[in-house]
């Protein structure tokens, strides 16, 4: 499923004038403080498909934050068709600057595939891991599997997100489509993508968890 934003960069101070002849070295620049970033990493679903970029989730997400006073730089790092394992290959360039939470909504397309449930451990395991090395905090974003698939493989599915949570402590959104998966109203028309109102829907799941990470972030 998924795809991507950019990032800005950041201008530096002015160097601080100094006297002439008074015999001082010049001033160092003023350290000008970055803006910290919020990086969703997951993928079509993530990436707004078929969705205008600012009704994408994600954007949605950064509007509240700004609402609520918060400066965070909100990345959209979705990526359509991305796997668990396409979401670790690229996450070291996703992480770069000052991301202070990462959200990693990745499995979708795993579950599409019918991709070991192992696999899938193993992917996310890893890029919690980095992330936390990095003391990046992350908000783990769970997805259901078909039923078609049947009830062991939806069990172990759902279970990946749940073990995962439990075992590094992490806010867990149980399901990231809570609400919009099965809703005509809220969906294209390929029954798989949300709509604008879908998208309306997923940040309000969103929003809570990722307004108090950057908040407990800002606090360490």
């Amino acid at each position: 499923m998924l795809t991507i934003f950019a990032a800005a960069a950041c201008g530096r101070a002015p160097v601080e004038s100094v006297r002439p002849n008074d015999g001082a070295p010049p001033a160092a620049a003023a350290a000008v403080p970055s803006t910290p970033r919020v990086v969703f990493l997951g993928d079509s679903l993530t990436a707004g498909y078929g969705l205008e970029a600012s009704q994408a989730y994600p954007s949605l997400v950064q509007q509240r934050l700004r609402e609520a006073g918060i400066d965070a730089e909100v990345i959209n790092a979705g990526v359509s068709g991305d796997t668990s394992a396409g979401g670790l290959r690229r996450l070291d360039w996703s992480l770069d600057g000052d991301v202070k939470v990462l959200v990693v909504a990745l499995g979708g397309n795993d579950a599409l595939r019918g991709l070991s449930t192992d696999e899938l451990r193993r992917n996310l395991a890893a890029i919690i891991e980095r992330a936390r090395r990095r003391s990046v905090t992350v908000v783990l974003a769970g997805m259901e599997a078909p039923p078609n698939l049947g009830t062991t493989y939806t069990s172990a599915f759902r279970q990946v997100y749940r073990d995962l949570a439990a075992e590094y402590r992490l806010a867990l959104i149980p399901f990231l489509l809570q609400g919009v998966a099965g809703d005509a109203a809220l969906n294209q028309a390929d029954g798989i993508h949300p709509n604008a109102a879908g998208a309306r829907k997923v940040a309000d799941l969103v929003f809570p968890s990722v307004e108090r990470a950057i908040r407990e972030a800002a606090t360490r």
